[in-house]
């Protein structure tokens, strides 16, 4: 099974600007997915969401979930990571991670800007530590 150490899950993760789906469920149980924009920080997939959205508030009260993200064109692959977020309101933390987030998206130069926007009272750090990868490259074999 692939884990968030193997270079080539950490290679693939961090290339370009492929979004994750998350995963989780919402309050009446049904399972909902929602792209995201995330970063790998360390060990941790990491993405901001607002504390009162649907995801900050599924978030809030269960924090398991698993996070797709695909390459959709050959040779195929995925990486979907599981795992139990942990939500912080830490500014400091918030516009570090906001403004990380914004350089892999929007690029460098834009890094600021859109960091400074998303880093504001209200929102959040999502921290994913991994618990189990699937997946694998070039699925067409």
């Amino acid at each position: 099974m692939p884990s968030i150490t193997d270079p080539e899950v950490r290679e693939f993760l961090a290339a370009g600007t492929r979004t994750g789906k998350l995963a989780l469920v919402a309050s009446d149980g049904r399972p909902i997915v929602n792209p995201v924009w995330f970063i790998l920080d360390g060990d941790d997939l990491v993405f901001n969401t607002g504390k009162t959205t649907a995801k900050g508030k599924a978030l809030a009260r269960d924090p398991r979930v698993a996070l797709c993200v695909d390459l959709d064109e050959p040779p195929y692959a995925y990486f979907q990571v599981q795992g139990v977020a942990t939500l912080s309101e830490d500014p400091a933390e918030l516009l570090r991670t906001a403004t990380a987030i914004a350089a892999r998206y929007m690029g460098p130069d834009r890094a600021e800007e859109f960091g400074r926007r998303n880093a504001v009272p209200g929102e959040l750090v999502v921290r994913v530590r991994p618990d189990k990868i699937l997946g694998g490259l070039n699925m067409t074999g």
